[in-house]
């Protein structure tokens, strides 16, 4: 009876870069990113080097697309989106959803990586975002973190909660026109107890595309939302009525 073939064992780093989707000319900085400092003989080789730089890289490609993205947006309101997009949260996601936690090299103390702290986590992604940019250059790294944070970046901005669009359209009607903004009723449906509101802004004279709102503060704001994309020459997001 012929003995089973063994399964040719595979390279964790040609693996992972399949996993990211990014091919190093330099292996020596994959492997750096992916060695916690449990298990390196100095932290100088571990990657918290690396993660110290792809931090910065990272808030630097957010911010620019952030503020190409959203130019009706003030500073305020791209500081929260951001916060969101590069938190510690979203990047240890993004880690586990692309498996890189399963490459990570690290001491024994520190247990399977199943169990790895999720700051160890983010902190791997932030280290591959560096080693991409010192071994492909920005755009490298610019395509990496926008492929992978696109759902994060688009989620962020599509929630509206944190985000006060009255106090927005204010500041640049007071800038640009002179005038405090005003908001129209102009419909309302349903019961007492659950009514919609049809609200639109106006700047002086002119009125911008109104809005629904389960109560005339949420109507407020999605109106305001309106007349600064509008003012922003962009086009209003559609909304169910």
């Amino acid at each position: 009876m012929a003995a089973p073939k063994r399964r040719a064992k595979t390279d964790p780093l040609d693996d992972c870069q399949s996993a990211i989707g990014y091919r190093f000319r330099d292996l020596g900085l994959l492997q750096e990113a992916l060695t916690h400092a449990s298990s390196a003989d100095h932290r100088l080789v571990s990657n918290e080097r690396l993660e110290f730089l792809g931090d910065a890289v990272l808030g630097a490609i957010v911010c620019e697309a952030l503020f190409r993205r959203f130019p009706h947006l003030l500073e305020g309101e791209l500081t929260r989106i951001k916060s969101v997009v590069v938190s510690r949260a979203t990047c240890a996601g993004i880690s586990r959803r692309l498996g890189i936690d399963g490459y990570l090299v690290m001491g024994k103390g520190m247990g399977p990586y199943q169990k790895t702290p999720p700051s160890v986590v983010a902190d791997v992604f932030e280290s591959l975002v560096g080693a991409i940019f010192l071994d492909g250059g920005m755009s490298a790294a610019r395509c990496f973190v926008l492929t992978n944070l696109e759902e994060e970046i688009a989620a962020a901005a599509d929630n509206q909660d944190g985000l006060n669009h009255k106090s927005s359209l204010q500041q640049i009607a007071q800038r640009d026109f002179g005038e405090t903004p005003r908001y129209l009723l102009l419909d309302e449906k349903g019961p007492d107890h659950s009514k919609c509101f049809k609200i639109s802004a106006q700047v002086g004279d002119r009125g911008y595309t109104p809005a629904w709102g389960s109560n005339k503060k949420e109507a407020e704001q999605r109106a305001a939302f309106n007349a600064l994309r509008e003012l922003a020459g962009l086009p209003v997001l559609p909304q169910p009525e």
